[in-house]
């Protein structure tokens, strides 16, 4: 093999290792994401997110923050894993009263 082509080819798994060094330390300092991140994580939109929280298809808590008392969803990075090895959870089948 060309030394030029082992070159290159090192220079491309530096660069690999730097990405994942970064994504790998990224991750262990964050714990809870808000839904726009996970949205951005998932590629999903914002209020489709919200939604899931809102209907219980993904595990998410509300907290308190500056925009009056209804708080704003998080997600746990536990809750990203299991979404991305199992998906949505079942939908909360609710009853309905016959009139």
């Amino acid at each position: 093999m060309p030394e030029d082509f082992l070159i290159q080819i090192r220079a491309l798994l530096c660069r690999i290792e730097e990405k994942i060094d970064a994504l790998t330390l990224g991750r262990g300092s964050k714990s809870r994401f808000s839904t726009a991140e996970f949205a951005a994580i998932v590629d999903k939109a914002p209020f489709t997110v919200r939604e899931w929280c809102r209907r219980g298809r993904i595990n998410a808590a509300k907290r308190a923050c500056g925009r009056g008392s209804a708080g704003e969803w998080t997600i746990s990075v536990d809750e990203l894993e299991r979404f991305r090895n199992e998906g949505l959870l079942p939908e909360a089948r609710t009853y309905r009263h016959p009139r």
